[in-house]
């Protein structure tokens, strides 16, 4: 009975996602899903993002946690419109469905934003089973988790079109294999761009700049 709950869930949303992704190429707004655990830094890097991109990539942000304004807070210093989502008033859901973005993303004036973010919840293993009508996923993995968590968490991997490499600034400090993380996820998806940045200090953000214009201006320019 709980598969069978499960399946409906999942088809349900699944049916949602794909009105939405008709409804966001209908406003030419390309929507990024950003997923991590917790702690990963994902809240920094996109606040050292939207201070390049912006203005010449007008960007609103969806930001997910069961509860607090913390991170939607820290986001609204840059400028972009951000609108918070917390579902402890849903039972604490791990993860946001299409039908939350659907209702929230309602709430901009999508005829001024070309890029629409979505901080997900933290939480390597739920996001990953619910598309939300983005357009691509990024997943951020910080030196402080571990080597294998690609192979531990497959599916978050396998799904995302590129993965970040955070807080490399640490790794004098930790035990950590930067390149043997790397090779994990090349394992699990062979083909995703992996890009080493430390978010705090703002190194190696050029590349990962230069992926996330291009993949929103090949959207937005057609």
């Amino acid at each position: 009975m709980e598969i069978n709950i499960q399946k409906r869930v999942l088809e349900a949303n699944e049916n949602e996602s794909e009105r939405l992704k008709k409804f966001f190429k209908e406003k030419n707004v390309f929507v990024l899903n950003v997923m991590s655990s917790p702690g990963s830094g994902k809240t920094e890097t996109l606040v050292k993002t939207l201070n390049r991109i912006m203005p010449k990539i007008r960007t609103a942000v969806i930001v997910g946690d069961i509860c607090t304004t913390n991170d939607a807070d820290r986001l609204q210093s840059t400028g972009a419109d951000v609108t918070q989502i917390n579902t402890d008033k849903f039972g604490g859901d791990c993860h946001l469905a299409a039908h939350l973005i659907e209702s929230t993303a309602k709430e901009f004036d999508l005829e001024r934003i070309d890029l629409l973010i979505v901080e997900n919840i933290g939480n390597l293993v739920c996001p990953a089973e619910f598309d939300i009508g983005e357009d691509a996923r990024t997943v951020v993995l910080s030196v402080t988790e571990g080597e294998d968590k690609p192979l531990k968490y497959p599916l978050m991997f396998r799904l995302a079109h590129s993965a970040i490499l955070n807080k490399i600034d640490l790794l004098p400090y930790l035990e950590f294999d930067v390149d043997e993380a790397e090779n994990n996820i090349k394992e699990v998806n062979p083909n995703i761009p992996v890009f080493r940045i430390s978010a705090t200090k703002e190194q190696g953000f050029d590349p990962w700049i230069e992926w996330l214009e291009k993949m929103v201006f090949s959207k937005i320019s057609k």
